[in-house]
Order: structure tokens, then sequence, then C-alpha cells
């Protein structure tokens, strides 16, 4: 599996510097969006993710749930700040400077802050049973904000950060080998989000 998944991710980074051509209005710095993209929608899958153990955790109290949605709320915080800071090094190359508070970067800030708060949280109580409760209770609530600050909010005011994936028409325009080497990158990353999950989780279980 594991490696399955290096020569997955070796050929990505291949396609991407050798098979994709420069973009439109992006040039060769669409390269970057196939680091960008893949570890955004990995960090919402992961916050997802946590939020429904969260919700397993209430309804059975079983601690397993709980370890499985800290560990992917740690990662989804992980893979959000890999986001913020590709996008970041984006806005260096095209707009000079790392940081202008743009939209999309505000509402990652706030959302980089909602979940690191959560990790401060569990590090806060010592009392097993009552930081699961709490924690799962924060995860849910948290993940309310979740679509709001990264696909709402961001689409109501001017933004330098180019058209997502979909655009504002609704329409997915671009050219056939970006959007394989793209969803490639996607599969990737999240199946390498899968393998530390796993990993963390079973140290976490061997532990408890």
């Amino acid at each position: 599996m594991k490696l399955a998944l290096g020569l997955w991710i070796m050929g990505v980074v291949y396609a991407v510097f050798y098979m994709v051509p420069p973009v439109e209005g992006l040039g060769d710095l669409v390269r970057i969006a196939f680091f960008h993209i893949p570890v955004a929608w990995v960090s919402v899958l992961a916050f997802l993710l946590s939020a429904g153990w969260s919700l397993q955790y209430l309804r059975t109290r079983d601690i397993r749930y709980d370890l499985k949605s800290s560990a992917a709320a740690s990662l989804g915080l992980l893979f959000c700040l890999l986001a913020t800071i590709s996008g970041a090094v984006f806005a260096k190359l095209t707009w000079g400077a790392y940081w202008n508070w743009d939209p999309r970067q505000t509402t990652i800030f706030i959302l980089l802050l909602i979940y690191g708060a959560y990790l401060v949280l569990r590090t806060s109580i010592l009392d097993k049973e009552e930081r699961a409760k709490i924690s799962a209770v924060y995860a849910l609530l948290s993940f309310l904000t979740v679509p709001f600050l990264v696909f709402i909010i961001p689409r109501f005011y001017f933004s330098l950060h180019p058209e997502p994936v979909i655009n504002s028409a609704g329409k997915l325009e671009m050219d056939a080998i970006v959007l394989y080497v793209l969803l490639a990158a996607v599969g990737a990353c999240t199946a390498l989000f899968w393998q530390c999950f796993s990993y963390i989780v079973q140290n976490k279980q061997e532990s408890a």
C-alpha cells in the first residue's frame, strides 16, 4: 500500500511538471494549484469526518470514535495549514505579498484559529470522558462554520483568488490533461491523508 501510494505521488509530481501545460492567466504558476487544491480539499474532508465521528461518540460513548475524531481534526488542521502556506506562496508570486487579507485568506485564517482552539481544548482537559464529550460538541459546532468560511462567505466579496475548479457560472473549464492530473492529485492526497490517519489512530489505540 505504501509503495503504491509513493509511486502514485511520484507519478502525479511528474505529470504536474512535465505534462501539464501553462494555463492562460496563470502560466506556470498553475502548478501550485495541484498541491493547494488537494490539501484544501482534504482539510474539509478531515473536518467533516471529525464531526461525523464526534456525533458517533455522543451517540455511543465509544472512546474509539473520539480517537478517530481527534486524529481527523488534527490532520485537517495540518492540511489546512499547508493550504494556507501554498496559497501565501501563490499570493507572493502573483500579487507581490504573502498576505493581504483577501477574503479567502481571511476565512481560512479564522478556520485555523477555530481548529487550533480545538487542540488546545483537548490538551487542557485531563479527564478522558469529559475531554471526549466536550471535544465532540466543539467539533460538531466547529464544522458548522466550514461551509460558510470555505464556500459561501468568500463568494460575497471581491477576491483576487483565481476562479475555483467550478467557476461562478457553474462550469468546469480546463483542459482534459489538467483535469485528469488534478483528479489524480486529489486522489493521492486523500490516500495520503487516510494512510496518516490510520497510523495515528492505531498508535492512539495501542497507547490508550
